[in-house]
C-alpha cells in the first residue's frame, strides 16, 4: 500500500464537505419550495437585483451562459420568473421575477452556492487564483473537463434536445 499522504486525505475531506453541504442543501430546497438548488440560486440572484439580461445572471452565478439559460427556460415555466425582450436591445433577453417567484423567495432556504461564492470572495486574490488552477488540473488530471458543468445539482438538458425543447 502506498504511503498515505495526509494531504490527500484534507484535499478529499474539504471536497466531500462542501459536495454534502451542497447536497443537503439542495434537497432542504427541493422539500421545501420544489425547486433544485441551480434554479433555487439563480431565483435568488433575480431577487437581489430585481431583472437581469441573461448573461449578466450568468455573470452573478460564475458560470455559462447556456447553463443558466437551461434554468430560466425552466423557471419560466413554473411562472416563477418572466422573460422579455430588453427595451434597449431586442437581441437582449431579461429575466425578472413574477409575484410567485417572489412569494416563494420568501419561504425558501439561502442557497448553498452563495455561501461557497462568499467563501470564495473573501480568499485573497492570489489564493483564489491559486486554488482555481489547482482545482483545474486535478479536473484536468482526472479527465473530467470534456463538458461545460452546468450549475450544481441540476439536471442537464437531454442530448439532442434544443434549448427551446428542453425537459423539465
Amino acid at each position: 500500500m502506498p504511503f498515505a499522504d495526509p494531504s490527500v486525505r484534507q484535499s478529499l475531506d474539504a471536497i466531500r464537505r462542501i459536495v454534502q453541504a451542497l447536497r443537503l442543501t439542495a434537497r432542504e430546497a427541493e422539500k421545501r419550495v420544489g425547486l433544485s438548488a441551480a434554479q433555487l440560486f439563480v431565483l435568488q440572484k433575480l431577487g437581489e437585483a430585481g431583472h437581469l439580461t441573461i448573461n449578466d445572471l450568468a455573470a452573478r452565478t460564475h458560470t455559462h451562459q447556456s447553463s443558466v439559460s437551461v434554468v430560466v427556460q425552466r423557471l419560466a415555466r413554473h411562472k416563477l420568473i418572466t422573460r422579455r425582450r430588453s427595451k434597449n436591445d431586442r437581441r437582449v433577453v431579461e429575466a425578472a421575477l413574477t409575484p410567485t417567484g417572489r412569494a416563494l423567495l420568501k419561504r425558501a432556504p439561502q442557497a448553498a452556492q452563495e455561501r461557497l461564492v462568499l467563501a470564495l470572495q473573501a480568499l485573497p486574490l492570489g489564493d483564489r487564483k491559486r486554488l482555481a488552477a489547482l482545482l483545474t488540473r486535478v479536473v484536468r488530471q482526472t479527465g473530467l473537463s470534456s463538458e461545460r458543468p452546468e450549475l450544481f445539482f441540476e439536471p442537464p438538458q437531454a442530448k439532442g434536445t434544443s434549448k427551446r425543447h428542453a425537459r423539465n
